[in-house]
């Protein structure tokens, strides 16, 4: 794919000097502007692998005009170059995010080299972002995400369980995606060409529950001018997913153990059952052995429901896919929301990586949505989102030291999240450091130096 820069100068002589002596040398296609406002409209209409801008310009100085591609474009490789440099300006630029710096008048060799570097690191970024993706896409498992261990698991789980034909029972905190969990069992089962239909328990009292899952015949009770078909009926040959089945009333687990032992339904007023061919999928995110002890919930229809039980992990318990998951929720809100595809920050990843997730992945999913929605520029930052007060560690207090310098508090908690963090993606990986940095999104390089810097042994990780 060929590589291409746009040069931003006020001066039309510098613009084409520029443009005859680097495109032949860069191999790359050249564009001009002789304006900021002329340069954001280019970059809105095509990609760009690097903008080399003047700092002194009228209107819009190269400065504004940085400020302005990092808010909406923070990949962009931007240099800066002037004829009147200066140690402050050159600072202000790279804190800004310019890569590089050159001064008017420019040895041509030296420009070509420091361009060169700059494309360099386009490539690398561009190919980073080619493989995140790539890696996002072979770690989808039927809408859920995830390529930790315990995740791994799960998919071993959840493609046995749908090989057979018996009730199966998934577990989980809210937000873990139990119906997700539920579909996949469905879509990787023989019925899947079938119906699925799933049915939110807690949402209906209970005597239309109880009509919406068994039918009823007309005259059953007042308003029933005619017969209705229950979902146990439309699920026939397919699956039922029953939501938050804890939540049923006595009454409706004696009538779902019928169905459980017999394959029938009665459906309201009527006198014969009918035989239904229907596998069920109960989902509950509450104890229900307590519940058995309580009496309110009845044993028999909990061993009859629990045959083939799914446990789906919490968000907390497997932090090292939270990348992950982030960068799918991103893509697929983002097209959602008609929105320009965004990044996480370092720094909100870092608060993500901590955060406790009392609604696991539901509340995640949230929160990126505010990030796409609040956030003004390409990158979602920490004050783009609203996490609640004192849920941004998951680790006990006492871990902070408050007594110490605030470079050595910062040094001793990114030991111990590093630690904690590349421990948990080796462990997954059984030590490899190749699969450990893909699952996370960084070049083995990177996640290598990390490794030294922190004193993080691989080798500690192989079984």
């Amino acid at each position: 794919m060929e590589k291409s820069i746009l040069i931003v100068d006020d001066e039309l002589d510098m613009l084409q000097l520029l443009k005859r002596s680097l495109g032949p040398d860069l191999n790359c296609r050249i564009d001009t502007a002789r304006s900021g406002k002329e340069a954001l409209q280019l970059i809105s209409q095509r990609p760009y692998d690097l903008v080399l801008a003047d700092i002194k310009m009228p209107e819009m100085d190269g400065l504004e005009l940085l400020e302005l591609i990092k808010r909406e474009y923070d990949d962009l490789t931007v240099v800066m170059m002037t004829a009147f440099g200066s140690v402050e300006t050159a600072v202000e630029a790279m804190r800004q995010g310019a890569y590089d710096f050159i001064s008017k008048p420019f040895d041509h060799e030296t420009i070509i080299m420091r361009l060169e570097k700059a494309l360099e690191r386009s490539s690398l970024i561009r190919e980073n972002y080619r493989l995140q993706m790539e890696c996002k896409n072979r770690e989808v498992f039927h809408k859920l995400v995830g390529n930790s261990e315990m995740m791994n698991r799960l998919y071993e789980t959840i493609q046995m369980v749908a090989k057979t034909d018996l009730t199966a029972l998934i577990t989980g905190e809210s937000g873990t995606g139990k119906e997700l969990a539920a579909r996949a069992v469905h879509d990787l089962s023989p019925r899947s060409q079938n119906a699925f239909v799933a049915v939110n328990c807690p949402t209906l009292p209970e005597n239309i529950l109880e009509s919406e899952l068994f039918g009823y015949r007309k005259g059953a009770f007042t308003h029933a001018s005619q017969d209705k078909i229950g979902l146990f009926q439309e699920a026939h040959k397919g699956t039922i997913f029953l939501d938050e089945i804890g939540d049923i009333t006595p009454a409706i687990q004696t009538k779902l153990l019928r169905v459980l032992q017999e394959k029938e339904i009665k459906p309201l007023g009527d006198t014969k059952s009918i035989r239904v061919d229907v596998r069920i999928v109960a989902s509950t995110n509450q104890n229900l052995e307590e519940k058995i002890k309580n009496g309110e919930f009845r044993e028999d229809v909990y061993y009859r429901l629990n045959v083939l039980p799914i446990k789906l992990p919490a968000l907390r318990d497997h932090l090292e896919d939270i990348p992950l998951i982030a960068s799918h929720l991103l893509e697929k809100h983002c097209a959602q929301l008609n929105k320009p595809l965004k990044r996480i920050s370092s720094e909100l990843m870092d608060i993500f990586l901590h955060q406790s997730w009392e609604g696991n992945v539901r509340q995640m999913e949230n929160t990126i949505m505010q990030g796409i929605l609040f956030s003004s520029g390409q990158k979602i930052k920490p004050g783009d989102v609203n996490l609640g007060e004192g849920r941004i560690t998951n680790r006990p207090a006492e871990s902070v030291d408050n007594h110490l310098p605030y470079r050595a508090a910062k040094e001793k908690n990114l030991k111990e999240f590093n630690n904690r963090f590349i421990g948990h993606l080796l462990e997954a990986n059984n030590g490899n450091v190749s699969r450990a940095a893909r699952q996370c999104g960084l070049e083995r390089q990177a996640l290598q130096q990390i490794m030294r810097r922190y004193e993080i042994k691989a080798d500690v990780y192989r079984k």
